[in-house]
């Protein structure tokens, strides 16, 4: 082992970033009540008292010199998620430069405790930029899986590309996720964007596969609790295809609605009903819990999501959190969607992102967005396809011009923006975006009344959901049946707008060179077929300079 490489100290054990709130469910709570609906999050194990890695591991967050390791222990089988129950227990972990983990480069030791619900982290410092690594975990005798993860590029690296998969909106219920199986089969992704809704967090039956349940979740209930929200966690983290893509490449995440309650905002949700199911603030501090704990993330400032990755040259990465500071969704009572005093990042925020991209020096300037950017009019929809839109959308059924959950309901952010990167010549910034399950390929207009003979400020690509239904599902006609009628319309609408697919489910690839970033979209033939097939759908693309997208017709 060389002298850049450190040993146990290299591990920062990552504690919970949030004080522990009062619930209904404590430390006790493992109760016959409770140990069916936790139970389901489980998978099936031998019966022995031997600690097992049931819920996988995975890496995120890499800098050219670490990356954060993750992983749930269940040391004994009565410690099960959300239980709060079972031993302190240390668990090992190691890094190597091979998969046989005979070139061993840092190794060290946390504990887990039912204080972070038996999950750990481990933030190793010290490693080669852009370098394959591979770990593992160990505990009382047993190893986990051996998983890859990668660096990021030293920070004045000049990097010849890039490659992330592009997901959001995975919903259990909904289906199966192949779109993540298909990703870990790539075998040439730097990282995996997950760009919101990770999880759901409905009751059983409430959000399904055109009203079906296709795979039931964990707890049934609608998650309100600390425990709640580590079981529907846990769940999700069973699912094999999940597990294969963490154990592939680290994951860039940022949350969105549900992994708190739809349509939330900082003092409530549209799916939150107070008092009855709790206050908001307890809940949305059991969510942020639970997330920190389960998800291989570091909490930024004041333990939100919004944070800034480089690699090398080429491009960095904001990364937004656009429900912790946003202000209510506009409605009659709640304000207009323009009104100044209204934010959907908060003012922080949207100072931390237009300061980091008047500052960056790279070729390409992204920006992980978790609902879209990009003004959208419903024009002239016809009443048949505007109702279900609306639906989609959370959005009054009688029609209007903004989707008012994205920053359409927050112009004068969305203004100050684009305006910031018009005064400061700030090109190729990128918006990735997901929430909206259908998939889109954006010019982001300064005005978009008179584009295009105004000017493009942005460009955007928008990925489909994993799972959950879009707008065919919503209609429960044919795949294809409403993106047909619908885009058009749409596309004839917004002149900004280059291309939307309202209808199918699946996953993007994000390919980047010094000349052009361009998006892969692809679909899955049937979310509800744990053997679902990939295809390749379409690509857009923006090179450098234009502010423009253009379809490109072969995928990379």
């Amino acid at each position: 082992m060389t002298s850049r490489y450190r040993s146990s100290e290299a591990a920062q054990s990552l504690g919970t970033p949030f004080p522990r709130r009062r619930t209904v469910v404590k430390a006790a709570a493992a109760t016959a009540v409770l140990a069916g609906p936790l139970a389901a999050a489980l998978p099936a194990r031998a019966a022995t008292d031997a600690p097992a890695f049931l819920h996988g591991v995975a890496s995120g967050d890499p800098l050219p010199d670490g990356v954060l390791l993750w992983t749930r222990i269940t040391p004994v089988p009565e410690a099960i998620p959300g239980s709060g129950t079972g031993p302190d227990t240390e668990v090992g972990w190691v890094v190597a430069r091979d998969r046989a983990l005979t070139d061993i480069v840092a190794k060290g030791s946390v504990t887990a405790t039912a204080g972070s619900d038996h999950t750990v982290k481990a933030d190793i410092r010290g490693l080669a930029p852009a370098t394959d690594y591979w770990f593992r975990f160990s505990a009382g005798g047993t190893d986990s899986p051996v998983a890859r993860t990668r660096t990021a590029p030293a920070a004045d690296a000049d990097v010849p590309g890039l490659r992330f998969g592009v997901v959001s909106c995975a919903n259990w219920e909904a289906g199966y996720f192949a779109a993540y199986r298909h990703l870990a089969a790539r075998n040439d992704l730097d990282a995996w964007l997950h760009l919101g809704d990770y999880i759901y967090e409905y009751k059983s039956g409430e959000y399904a596969a055109r009203g079906t349940v296709v795979r039931p979740h964990a707890p049934a209930d609608e998650i309100l609790t600390l425990a709640d929200y580590r079981t529907r966690h846990a769940k999700y983290k069973t699912d094999p295809d999940l597990q294969a893509l963490h154990l592939k490449a680290p994951v860039i995440a940022i949350w969105d609605d549900h992994e708190f309650a739809d349509n939330a905002w900082s003092g409530g949700a549209v799916n939150h009903t107070e008092g009855a199911e709790g206050t908001w603030v307890a809940r949305q501090a059991a969510a942020k819990q639970a997330y920190f704990e389960w998800m291989p993330v570091r909490p930024a400032v004041a333990g939100t999501t919004y944070r800034r990755l480089r690699f090398g040259r080429l491009a960095d990465l904001s990364l937004l959190d656009l429900r912790s500071f946003r202000s209510q969704q506009a409605s009659t009572a709640s304000g207009s969607v323009d009104d100044p005093d209204r934010t959907l990042t908060g003012r922080a925020q949207l100072d931390w992102l237009k300061a980091g991209l008047k500052a960056s020096d790279t070729r390409w300037r992204l920006v992980g967005n978790s609902v879209m950017i990009s003004p959208f009019s419903f024009g002239s929809l016809t009443a048949d396809l505007l109702k279900p839109l609306a639906k989609l959308l959370g959005l009054p059924q009688e029609g209007i011009a903004a989707n008012t959950d994205q920053w359409d309901g927050y112009t004068d952010d969305r203004r100050e923006l684009l305006a910031h990167l018009r005064s400061n010549a700030i090109g190729n910034t990128v918006f990735l975006t997901g929430d909206i399950h259908m998939a889109w390929a954006n010019d982001v207009p300064v005005d978009a009344g008179t584009y295009p003979l105004s000017a493009s400020a942005a460009t955007e690509f928008v990925v489909t959901s994993v799972t959950s239904d879009n707008l065919d599902d919503i209609v429960k006609v044919p795949e294809g049946t409403v993106s047909a009628v619908a885009s058009p319309l749409i596309k004839a609408a917004n002149r900004h707008i280059h291309w939307v697919d309202t209808d199918r489910h699946g996953y993007g690839v994000l390919d980047i060179t010094a000349d052009r970033a361009q998006m892969d979209y692809y679909v899955l033939s049937d979310r509800t077929d744990a053997g679902a097939t990939s295809g390749w759908a379409r690509s857009y693309r923006t090179r450098s300079g234009t502010q423009r997208i253009e379809r490109t017709y072969d995928p990379v």
